[in-house]
């Protein structure tokens, strides 16, 4: 393996577990976890590949600033029905609210990202997956919600848990759905991250 010492560290901006576990399946460990906790409150107007966009760039930028010799990830994974951005259910009203809008429908799952190395512009985009519900009954709801799984999900629902039941269909990245578009996240870092080539990834 080659000599690490003078390679800048990873931070991943973000305090989910989920993306930890996305990035350690490709074998990718961040030097540090530390979250952005800004504001996520919507603009008006926002539309959903923009408010995903806009957030990624604000959490890489707000993390960078305490780091600044290292590489920054930033992500923040949107559920929207049309231009109408769902909400992180908190309480069981709100995983209520969302899936019932879900049910029987298409919706989107964008996730934007967002890349800030030292000396360069930051690099930011958006992924997107189509994903279909099945019909749910009120009963399927109210188990969903007793489980506890869905409480600080964004639409209310973790299609890598219990959720998975209610998907009839997805288009495109799974791990995008999770919450970390990996395929774009691995070009990124290949590219961008000396870590990646000179064997960080491995642990």
């Amino acid at each position: 393996m080659a000599d690490t010492r003078d390679t800048e560290p990873l931070i991943l901006a973000s305090a989910s577990p989920r993306r930890r576990e996305l990035l350690a399946q490709i074998g990718i460990m961040p030097t540090e976890i530390d979250p952005a906790d800004i504001d996520e409150s919507i603009k008006p107007g926002e539309r959903p590949k923009a408010y995903g966009e806009r957030l990624a760039r604000e959490k890489a930028a707000t993390v960078a600033a305490r780091h600044p010799h290292a590489v920054v990830l930033a992500a923040d994974t949107v559920v929207a029905v049309g231009r109408r951005i769902l909400p992180k259910a908190e309480d069981a009203a709100t995983v209520r609210d969302c899936l019932r809008l879900l049910s029987g429908r298409r919706h989107t799952v964008i996730t934007g990202i967002a890349l800030v190395r030292p000396g360069a512009d930051p690099l930011v985009k958006s992924v997107t997956s189509p994903v279909a519900f099945k019909r749910l009954t009120n009963a399927e709801i109210d188990t969903y919600i007793a489980t506890g799984e869905p409480i600080g999900k964004a639409g209310g629902y973790a299609i890598q848990g219990r959720g998975a039941a209610f998907v009839r269909f997805i288009s495109g990245s799974y791990s995008n759905i999770v919450g970390l578009p990996l395929f774009e996240v691995a070009g990124w870092l290949n590219a961008h991250w000396r870590g990646y080539a000179e064997g960080r990834i491995h642990g």
